[in-house]
């Protein structure tokens, strides 16, 4: 996240987006809620305290409200690949989503941010979860392209998503 002079949000705002970041740093969903709760209507929308409520919901495991905001982070910057992969994520978990959903909403997005590697990475580990595993291979190969093969083989090896592709992936 980004720092308290660079957010654009005014004191006393400010001051309790910074507490509700702690609050969830500290595992405390219920006070970063009462801190968030405390935020003027006309920061609602920001950017950054969008991602902090889009945290709460997914600590508390609310993945209706977190598809909400995810697709309100998408309305208010479409250019910021969170909202894309916080929409993907949440919809995987949504009553009203699932794999295949969250698959078809992150598609869109490997070619709007083709350098962030995320985005492969989760189009990886979805393709794998619906069996479409030479998919997987070829959005983990692209994870790698555009990160470091050290870097994503120690995060597939930790990533249940991926256990079907365990022993390939040791091999690297």
């Amino acid at each position: 996240m980004q720092t308290t002079q660079t957010l654009g949000i005014e004191p006393p705002d400010i001051h309790y987006l910074n507490a509700a970041i702690g609050w969830l740093g500290l595992g405390c969903a219920a006070d970063a809620r009462l801190e968030l709760e405390n935020i003027s209507i006309e920061y609602l929308n920001h950017t950054e305290v969008l991602e902090t409520r889009w945290l709460l919901c997914t600590e508390e495991k609310n993945w209706e409200a977190a598809l909400e905001i995810a697709q309100a982070e998408l309305r208010n910057a479409p250019d910021d690949c969170a909202g894309w992969l916080h929409r993907a994520y949440a919809l995987r978990r949504s009553s009203q989503g699932g794999l295949i959903m969250a698959w078809g909403a992150l598609l869109p997005a490997a070619q709007k941010f083709p350098q962030e590697p995320v985005i492969a990475y989760n189009l990886a580990c979805y393709a794998c979860q619906l069996k479409f595993l030479d998919k997987a291979r070829e959005w983990l190969q692209q994870a790698i392209k555009i990160s470091s093969k050290d870097e994503i083989k120690k995060m597939s090896l930790a990533d249940d998503d991926l256990q079907p592709l365990w022993p390939e992936i040791k091999a690297f």
